[in-house]
């Protein structure tokens, strides 16, 4: 029987007074205070996260299954659409600043009956759940009556809006009921279309105080009740309204806590609220709660503290580039955010949203750097592959050695020993694809060795290397499968899929002979001789006929973005994958030093080429580039080359297109404002500038611009993410790897630190860049004719110091803590690389170069 309270109404709105308890800890905060309702906010913890529109509402948002990817979720289940609150009677108005910090968002709230008020958010650590602090000042000592609504939508990870079966019919109705002062959801029993697996899912939401009243009911949205209901979607789906509360897959309930609260007249006082959730029943749900309000304030304190030891790792100081500094800051906060883990996952293959069959095997538990929020929270290959070299810049280490350990192990399940590395899975463990009879994952199996080797250098975890070298090694036996005409370079799809191309994709070829070239490094390590000869074969195979199989030429100066068969002919259709050839850096093969895949010719003029505005715009690197006009009148603006395509050009800049774009820029010495600058600052400013941000500090997806538009700008529910992990790469990588040049081999005890400075700045600096189980320090400065690099060891290690000075220079003396040295000068891709090896040890190292 459900118990209906009395409506409360939305006052007009009083002038903003924030309200900070100063019990709560604060970080580093970045603030916005407009347009609150039309941006997302969102936290997130390993066990959960929370989406929101930036004023305290819950709008209907994402489109996996439409409407219902926001609200609070644990990584497998959605828990609630939201919680609002009301005071003397009234709904509290709608936020009026969002500040985002390390790990927490804050709300100010309008004043309520001379109530100021404030919100703050955050995920606790170890609980499946979230909290919310409500801050509360009077403006004179008195007693208030407290409301709290919240309305359930208990609701997996998969299946989606559209996939069959749809979660129109495998969503259960939701009941409510009062459990002592907690209110209970619960989702039970077993769907149509589930083959017959039933389950038993709850969620629990109460406070620091006991409820002096309380009710339950389809509705308790608190001001968004009555609640406008978006249709489902799909291909016949009648026009959906601008902004929705819920949609026709909700199934959920509603129920309504009243407190009542005395306050001091001056004196902040903050009522906690939890939500709690859980796969098996209300018990647990309970408990969960139970949990995440025994010391709200010290789950906060212990967010913050471990928020302050990811700032601390690779902590870098550039005076001449305080946008990027910051980026570099932020982007540590949200590769940090990304985290997610899950338990009991039942692996099944549901062959892209066409089945659902029993699941085939189920972990224990997965942990994976989350792709994007709110839509792909989930397991991916490629995106995880491309995170790892942010991942390890930042020196978090921990959450991509369980990424790439949960590729493996899914693959290893549902794909038995083919070596094929899956694509995407969600939190339930559904394997949307990547099975063995899924098409493609070429790319995903190429990237894995070499994120594994990436891993390992950084690190020197041999533990880690011993348990994921057989994976690595089937995963290229996999890809060199995928070679059905004998000519090396594998099918398959890759990053991009568009009408017209051919079998074979660029991205696939460069990324399958950097993956052959890091696995025979691999099996060096692991003294695997069998597995090193055929690996340095394939990958030296193919690089002999890398350049004249790919490289297009003529007016466009880039590479083919695939081959069609027979014949290998070329087809040119200007996607972002052209620089992945500049991107790919090979480790040293025999005869060959590492360096980029791409010849220093080729790899200047085409990017040069992809500076243009054919293929950049203000904030990044398109998609796909533009040319003359094509048949379907498709390619529109500027035109750099004569080639017509059939492909249309597509103007959205992914933060992963310009972060590709960024390490191309660097990997080829190219640092300045117009080359690499233009790259990592444009995923800088969607990052930081307010002009441009949807939600303060976050990197998203697709950046504002081009023919994507921005995301403030459209529907919640057919938006890209708000924050997607891979940006990062394009931030993090450049200024550790390439500004601080920082190249560790700890798998064999050693580190190379040759910096480059950008033209125009003096100084680059880092602190604790960690190393393994240890840290060093770089100091990279330029002025005039003279170059300076000090590193500190804190562990011992063997050490090549250098500098990079411009191709063609010469050198007039090389000094290492004042003595004079000799030097080695290697003409490399970035410039004239000036190397001075000073063997094992620890502390403090100083090189001096001058230039002639």
């Amino acid at each position: 029987m459900f118990l209906v309270a009395a409506p409360l109404t939305v006052p007009a709105q009083a002038a903003p007074q924030p309200v900070l308890d100063r019990a709560l800890p604060r970080s580093p905060e970045l603030s916005e205070t407009t347009r609150l309702s039309e941006r997302r906010a969102l936290v997130t913890g390993e066990d959960g996260w929370v989406l929101s529109s930036a004023d305290g509402r819950y709008p209907a948002a994402g489109f996996h299954t439409r409407g219902e990817m926001g609200g609070f979720w644990t990584p497998n289940l959605k828990l609630l659409d939201g919680m609002w609150f009301g005071i003397n009677g009234d709904w509290v108005g709608k936020g009026t600043r969002t500040t985002s910090g390390w790990g927490y968002v804050r709300t100010d709230l309008p004043v309520t009956h001379g109530v100021a008020a404030s919100r703050t958010d955050l995920v606790p650590d170890g609980v499946s759940g979230a909290l919310v602090g409500l801050s509360l000042r009077s403006d004179r000592t008195r007693t208030v009556t407290l409301r709290a609504d919240a309305h359930s939508e208990l609701m997996g990870s998969y299946p989606w809006g559209e996939t069959t079966p749809s979660q129109k019919t495998v969503n259960l109705a939701d009941t409510a009921r009062v459990a002592g002062s907690h209110l209970v959801f619960t989702d039970k029993g077993t769907p149509p279309d589930s083959n017959g697996e039933s389950h038993n899912w709850a969620a629990a939401v109460g406070s620091s105080l006991t409820p002096t009243a309380t009710a339950t009911g389809r509705d308790y949205r608190g001001p968004q009740d009555p609640a406008v209901v978006c249709p489902a979607s799909g291909p016949t789906a009648p026009t959906q309204p601008p902004l929705c509360d819920d949609t026709e897959y909700g199934n959920g309930a509603g129920g309504q806590l009243t407190y009542r609260v005395r306050l001091k007249a001056g004196a902040t006082t903050t009522v906690w609220f939890g939500v709690g959730g859980s796969t098996k029943g209300a018990g647990p749900a309970q408990a969960e709660l139970r949990a995440a309000l025994s010391d709200p304030v010290a789950a906060l304190q212990s967010k913050l503290a471990d928020r302050r030891t990811v700032n601390a790792s690779s902590n870098v100081s550039l005076p001449g580039d305080p946008l990027l500094a910051q980026s570099v800051a932020w982007s540590k906060q949200m590769l940090a955010a990304s985290v997610q883990e899950s338990t009991d996952v039942h692996l099944r293959v549901v062959n892209a949203g066409k089945a659902y069959p029993k699941p085939t095997a189920t972990l224990r538990s997965m942990r994976w750097l989350g792709a994007g929020f709110p839509d792909y929270p989930w397991l991916f290959g490629t995106d995880g592959e491309y995170t790892a070299y942010a991942a390890v810049a930042a020196g978090q280490f921990g959450p991509i050695k369980d990424h790439l350990r949960a590729l493996r192990d899914v693959s290893q399940a549902v794909n038995g020993g083919s070596g094929k590395i899956v694509h995407e899975v969600t939190p339930d463990g559904s394997v949307y694809f990547g099975a063995n009879a899924d098409p493609g994952n070429t790319d995903e199996s190429s990237k894995y060795p070499s994120a594994v080797a990436l891993v390992w250098r950084w690190t020197g975890d041999r533990a880690f290397l011993k348990d994921l070298y057989p994976a690595s090694v089937k995963a290229m036996r996999h890809v060199a499968s995928l070679d059905a005409d004998g000519d090396g370079w594998p099918e398959g799809l890759g990053n991009v899929e568009r009408n017209g191309m051919g079998q074979e994709k660029l991205d696939n070829a460069v990324y399958a002979i950097r993956g052959y070239a890091d696995l025979a490094d691999l099996a060096r390590a692991r003294g695997d001789v069998k597995t090193r000869r055929w690996a340095t074969d394939h990958a030296e195979r193919l690089l002999r006929t890398f350049e004249k199989t790919w490289w297009y030429g003529g007016d466009t100066r880039s590479y083919a973005d695939s081959l069609k068969d027979p014949g290998n002919v070329q087809v040119f259709q200007r996607h972002w994958i052209g620089l992945t050839p500049t991107d790919a850096v090979l480790p040293a093969l025999p005869g060959r030093a590492s360096a980029p895949l791409a010849s220093r010719a080729h790899a200047v003029a085409t990017l040069k080429e992809h500076e243009e505005p054919c293929y950049t715009g203000p904030l990044g690197l398109y998609h796909t580039g533009t040319g003359p006009t094509s048949a379907t009148g498709g390619n529109t603006g500027a035109s750099c080359d004569s080639v017509v395509s059939e492909v249309p050009s597509e103007t959205s800049i992914f933060t992963l297109n310009s972060a590709i774009a960024a390490v191309s820029e660097g990997n080829y010495g190219r640092l300045g404002a117009g080359q690499q600058g233009v790259y990592t600052h444009g995923n800088a400013k969607a990052q930081l500038d307010p002009s441009l941000w949807e939600m303060p500090g976050m990197m998203p997806e697709i950046v504002p611009g081009g023919s994507f538009g921005a995301n403030i700008d459209k529907r919640f529910t057919e938006r890209s993410m708000v924050m997607q992990a891979w940006g990062a790469y394009g931030v993090l990588w450049p200024v550790i790897h390439q500004y601080l040049g920082v190249s560790p081999d700890m798998g064999r005890g050693r580190v190379t630190v040759v910096p480059q400075v950008p033209a125009g700045q003096t100084t680059a600096s880092g602190s604790r860049i960690l190393l393994g189980r240890s840290s060093i320090d770089v100091t990279a400065r330029h002025q005039g004719q003279r170059y300076e690099t000090t590193v500190t060891r804190h562990a011992r290690m063997a050490l090549t110091v250098g500098a990079t000075l411009p191709r063609g220079s010469h050198v007039a003396s090389v000094r290492v803590n004042g003595t004079k040295v000799k030097a080695k000068l290697v003409t490399t891709t970035r410039g004239l690389e000036v190397r001075v090896p000073v063997g094992q040890g620890q502390g403090r190292t100083t090189l001096v170069v001058t230039r002639s």
